[in-house]
């Protein structure tokens, strides 16, 4: 996994973790149980580490250090670039294109070895 993705298992696991704590809080016999106890203790545990998991991953994704007003003058500085190079290209496509020489007076050089067989 690249470090610029997150897990998405990671989050749509986050609501069946408390969903269980839920559930282990609701049953019938409660948490008076040293067993309903663990059991809560556990879930409630492992709910926290993928809560507090997914909050460092949201945390750390590349880019975040900007904030909203920074990322839209970004935006904006990109288009106006982007403007510009589109109209520089319409500008150079819609120029004549003038060769120095004719077509006659271009001379060729042949190079009879170029044509010749090898021979050895």
């Amino acid at each position: 996994m690249s470090s610029t993705t997150l897990p998405s298992e990671l989050y749509e696991s986050l609501l069946l973790k408390l969903v269980a704590v839920l559930e282990i809080t609701r049953d019938n016999e409660g948490v008076t149980t040293p067993q309903a106890k663990q059991k809560l203790l556990q879930a409630t545990n492992d709910f926290r580490n993928a809560l507090a998991h997914a909050k460092e991953l949201a945390l750390n994704i590349p880019g975040g250090e900007f904030t909203v007003e920074e990322q839209d003058d970004v935006i904006r500085m990109l288009e106006a670039l982007r403007d510009r190079k589109r109209a520089r290209l319409v500008q150079f496509s819609s120029r004549d294109v003038k060769s120095s020489h004719t077509r006659n007076d271009v001379k060729m050089e042949i190079d009879s070895m170029a044509s010749t067989p090898f021979e050895g």
